[in-house]
């Protein structure tokens, strides 16, 4: 039986908080796996031939957004939130057109006749379902974007747009130039 001391703990506590970033570590077979949080990793290769200003990959299936800098040093993961139905979910090649800190929304016309009770119109703020940043995509009405209410990330709960945590968009909207290549799988 280990006797429970304060050492015995920090050196479990520092483990437990190495074990995600050793998890995510690239698989050398190529093939895909899972690390701890279901995210499927994924290689910018298998999307793009170059990584240009930027590469974006949505993967809606593991709900995770991969991020790679313009020179491949700065690869980044995300916990994202989905589309609620196949059928919102956009998939293909676009890319980040626009970026909005206090993003204000306006729902769609087929957003407002699913719910009719959503407001034409929403100014920017803690009630505001796009969060705190904002970065609109070539596709209209599709966003990469924060949201205020946590319990959505990591679940199907968007009308089409992929959400982060409010503070991982601030710091994906920091990194990410206008012109980022997004590929949603």
């Amino acid at each position: 039986m280990t006797k429970t001391t304060r050492r015995n703990l920090l050196i479990t506590g520092a483990a437990a908080m190495a074990t995600p970033t050793l998890l995510r570590a690239q698989d050398q077979s190529g093939l895909a796996r899972r690390n701890a949080s279901s995210f499927v990793s994924q290689d910018w290769r298998d999307h793009f031939p170059t990584l240009g200003v930027a590469t974006i990959v949505c993967d809606t299936r593991s709900r995770a957004l991969h991020f790679w800098s313009a020179d491949g040093s700065d690869y980044r993961v995300f916990p994202t939130s989905v589309p609620k139905t196949d059928e919102l979910t956009r998939r293909g090649y676009t890319k980040v057109v626009r970026k909005r800190v206090g993003p204000t929304w306006t729902p769609t016309a087929n957003m407002r006749a699913r719910d009719p009770s959503l407001p034409a119109f929403m100014e920017a703020g803690p009630d505001n379902p796009l969060g705190t940043h904002a970065m609109y995509l070539g596709w209209p009405a599709y966003l990469i974007h924060g949201t205020h209410d946590t319990r959505k990330i990591g679940r199907r709960s968007s009308s089409g747009c992929i959400g982060l945590f409010n503070e991982q968009i601030a710091q994906l909207f920091e990194i990410t130039p206008v012109g980022t290549q997004v590929r949603l799988i």
